[in-house]
This record gives structure tokens, sequence and C-alpha cells, in this order.
């Protein structure tokens, strides 16, 4: 009975946070062949919320249709538009790397698609909608359908797309048949995504949005302090914690009772799913909102002012390595320890907490309010999620995904030496600690001198120290194939007054000529 209230809950929750979210597509689709169907202001379409999206470049490739859903992981290259000549075996070419595939939608998971079109060697995938949008009154009477959406799909991730790598986007149906028409008439159709930060000025600002009980942004939260740092005032940084609605989600009952329980504070007006999916006992989502609390208060005293926050990225790393077990999680002792090995006064986050609003009564929290304001706004659904001036950034959260968008952030001209110095080493976290790239002279790219001239110098050597012993090796065994021919073929006659036979002179080494 318990998990059925629990699912009941949950769904709530989750269907009320995610109503009426606005899409935030920092993209842009445009098609540039044919030039009939070039739009200036780009093509409507959805990022995929996984992948690895190119920001600050672009993808401008020729469109091949698969004309199939690619649910099936063996893709048929050789199958679909446009029209390609035919090879020695008599089947038709394969799609010629690098392109943008366009399959169609349904059947299976959107990150299922997108991996077999990876698999397959696309650049990009675009996903055709099958459906038309209920406000595009001309798609519905075309298509005769009785069916329509009110919005489109959010191509999230099903929980498996952290091995993509390339971008997709979904193309609204009205004009995803538009190209398959054209590809369908063997015309070729080249398309471009583009991925643009906003770039106001020379200072970035970055967001992120997560929960405390969140696994995945776990290792990007303990490594990042030192990226920030090293960006110092040029990126201004703000943490925010996901806090589900109570009251929308219906936790708040008619009468005045909290109907989820434990999953929420304030009488049920602010809520978290519970992060071992037991409530009886363990971690609680009230728990969760509490820890929330506390982190902005943190943040409130401590990184407000600069937008680096260094106590308070020390508070997440201790709370994780001392606190983050059901445990201790809401351990009073704890949660101490770890403000005082990151050099928080606890006293004053304490008074910052009960001066929002507290998590006991039933009254509004200052704090929680604003960022279930802020989160409406931004359109934050999948978590976590990362900011960059305002552009969600897609794929996986990594200290090279987030620094890598923060420098294509700045104004060109204006990015800040570490960016110049580590955007590009392999090794970013060692880059942005010594401030330089190790793996060249300087982070300026290229290999250092000497180092140059000592490995050709090394390389000579051997190839001169392989010629002399093949030379040496060579002369002997040319010296041991005479004597031994000297010892087989030449006549042995007892003549005096010779210096010796033949067998001795191969005996002797070759030392005494055999011509008087």
């Amino acid at each position: 009975m318990m998990s059925l209230f629990r699912g009941a809950v949950l769904g709530s929750i989750i269907a009320a946070a995610s109503a009426g979210t606005p899409d935030n597509v920092s993209s842009r689709l445009e098609i540039h062949i044919p030039h009939s169907l070039f739009k200036e202001e780009g093509y409507d379409h959805r990022e995929a919320l996984f992948g690895v999206p190119p920001y600050g470049g672009s993808i401008a490739q020729n469109v091949y249709y698969a004309d199939a859903d690619l649910c099936d992981p063996n893709v048929d290259t050789r199958r679909g538009y446009p029209i390609r000549a035919k090879d020695s075996s008599g089947k038709m070419e394969p799609w010629a790397s690098p392109y943008i595939l366009m399959v169609d939608r349904g059947g299976c998971t959107f990150v299922q698609k997108v991996r077999n079109a990876q698999r397959s060697g696309a650049a990009g995938v675009i996903i055709a909608d099958n459906t038309c949008l209920c406000s595009d009154q001309d798609c519905v009477s075309a298509n005769g359908e009785d069916v329509c959406q009110t919005a489109e799909p959010i191509m999230a991730d099903d929980g498996s797309g952290g091995d993509i790598s390339i971008p997709a986007f979904l193309m609204f149906k009205k004009d995803a048949d538009t190209v398959k028409a054209e590809v369908r008439s063997n015309h070729v159709v080249q398309m471009e995504m583009a991925w643009k930060l906003p770039s106001p000025d020379d200072r970035v600002e970055y967001d992120l949005w997560t929960v405390p009980s969140d696994s995945v942004s776990k290792e990007f939260q303990k490594n990042f302090k030192e990226v920030a740092v090293a960006l110092g005032d040029r990126a201004y940084f703000t943490p925010h914690m996901y806090v589900y609605d109570g009251i929308k989600s219906h936790c708040q009952g008619a009468d005045g009772k909290n109907m989820c329980f434990n999953l929420c504070t304030n009488n049920g007006r602010y809520c978290a799913t519970d992060p071992d999916n037991d409530l009886e006992k363990g971690t609680s989502g009230a728990d969760v909102v509490t820890e929330s609390l506390r982190r902005i208060c943190i943040w409130k005293h401590y990184g407000e002012a600069d937008g680096i926050g260094v106590e308070w990225w020390d508070y997440v790393a201790e709370f994780m390595h001392r606190c983050d077990t059901p445990d201790f999680f809401a351990n009073e002792d704890c949660i101490k320890d770890a403000y005082k090995h990151s050099n928080i006064d606890g006293g004053m986050v304490d008074r910052c907490m009960r001066d929002s609003g507290g998590l006991e009564k039933d009254v509004p929290n200052a704090f929680l309010d604003l960022e279930i304001n802020s989160q409406t706004q931004r359109g934050v659904v999948v978590l976590p999620t990362a900011f960059v001036n305002t552009a969600a950034i897609r794929g996986s959260l990594s200290v090279a995904s987030i620094f890598d968008a923060i420098c294509a952030g700045f104004l060109d001209g204006t990015e800040p030496d570490i960016c110049t110095k580590c955007v590009s080493c392999p090794d970013q976290i060692g880059c942005v600690r010594a401030k330089k790239c190790a793996h060249t002279s300087g982070g300026g790219g290229g290999v250092a001198p000497h180092t140059f001239f000592l490995t050709i110098f090394v390389i000579c050597g051997m190839f001169g120290a392989a010629g002399f012993y093949h030379w040496k090796k060579t002369k002997d065994d040319m010296r041991d194939q005479v004597r031994g021919i000297l010892a087989e073929y030449m006549p042995l006659e007892d003549n005096e007054n010779d210096a010796g036979s033949p067998m001795d002179f191969a005996r002797r080494g070759g030392s005494t000529s055999l011509i008087s």
C-alpha cells in the first residue's frame, strides 16, 4: 500500500513540475541547400538532452533520410534517400561520411535511435516528428489527423545516453515532411546544426541545478572548485537546488494536512523525492529539502558576493565525504563536522535557514519559493542541468564540458588566460592546477624544441646502431661462407713449395694469401 501511495505521490510531483515548462533552445537549425528551403530565422526544433554538442561551433553536412525508425542496431547504410549509384557488388553505395542522418520518430527511445545512428557514422541526427502540433492547423488539416500534440516532446535521456557523443535535434513534422519529400526526389539537402552561446560581455554567468541527493553531479561538484577559482571574477557561479512545489503537487490537502508525509517540509509546501526509495527509514525527501536550504544559505553568505564560493565548494565536498549516507545525511554532528572542515559558521547558516521561513511550520520559505519560481522560468526538467549565459548545456555534466562551454561564452577576444591555456589541453584539470598544459610548451601548443631535437638524436642513434650491427653481422656471415666454399671445393695438393692447402688458409682465417 505504501509503495502504491509513493508512486502516486511522485507521479503527481513530477507531472506538476513538468507542466507548462518552456523550451530553452540555445541552438539553430538551418537548411542551406536547396536555397528555396532557407529560412532566415532558422527552423523550429528541440534539442536532445544527451549527446555532446560542439558549443561555439556547427555541423553543416548533406542529409540522408534513413527511411526507417533506426530502432534496429544493425543499420543498413545502403538504403534510404537520396538514391546513390551502385558499386561493383550491385548494391547502392553507403551514406558518404560525414553526414547528418534523418530518422523517423517512434518505435524506441530517442537515445536508442541516436546511438544506432552514431554507430553507423553519422555526425548528427535529425529525428522527424510524426505528429502535428495542435496549434499548427495547416499541418493537422493537411495530414487529416484526428490526433495532435499540444507541445513537442522533450528529448530526454533514458538513463543510458552517457555513451552518445553526437548531437541530435527533433524537427517538427511539417518541416520534416518537406525535407523528406526533397530527398525522396533525389535532391541534395544540406543542413547546418549550430550552437552559439550568448556572449554579452567579458564575464560569463553559469548555473547548476541539482539536489543534494543527486549522484550524477557529485564528481563535478568534487572537482570543479579549482576551475571556479582559476576563472576568478571573470565567471560568476550560482548553484540552485531543485525543489518540488508541494501545493501544486497536492501534497497539502484541502484540510491543510501534509498528504505526502516525510517527502515534504512546511506541512507539504516543499518536497523532494526519496533518494533511497524507502519511506520508512533512511534519507527522506524532507531531509533533502532541509539540506537544499542549508546549501542555499551557505551560498548566500559565502559565495553570492564573489560568484566563486570557495567555502561552498568545500562544504559540498566535505558533506559528500562525511555525511552522504542514509545514516548520516541528516545527522547534526556530521553536518557540524562538515562546517568545521570547510571553515563555515554553522550558527550563521542555521539563523539564515530560520529567518527565511524555516522548515517546520505551515508558512512560506522565501528562499525555497525563489528556487521554485526560478526553475519554472528556466524550464528545468532534467537533473542535473547546467546553464551558461542562460543557455542550457546538453550532454553529460563534466568538468571538461562546463569549462569548454564557459570559455566559449566569452565575447571574442576577452577570454581569460586560463581558457587560452587549458581549453584545448587533454588534461584540463592538470592544466588549471599548473596554469599551463603539461602536453605543450607553456600552453601554446606544439613540442618544446629541446624535446624535439633530443627525440631526433635518439632515433638517429638507434638507427645508426642497428645499421652498424647489420653491417658487422653481414660481413662475418660472408667471411664464414667464403671459408666454407674454399674448404669444400679447392683441391688439396701436397706441394711442399706451397704456402699451405686451402684448408689451412681457411683455418687461419684468410691471413695468408693464396696467390704467390
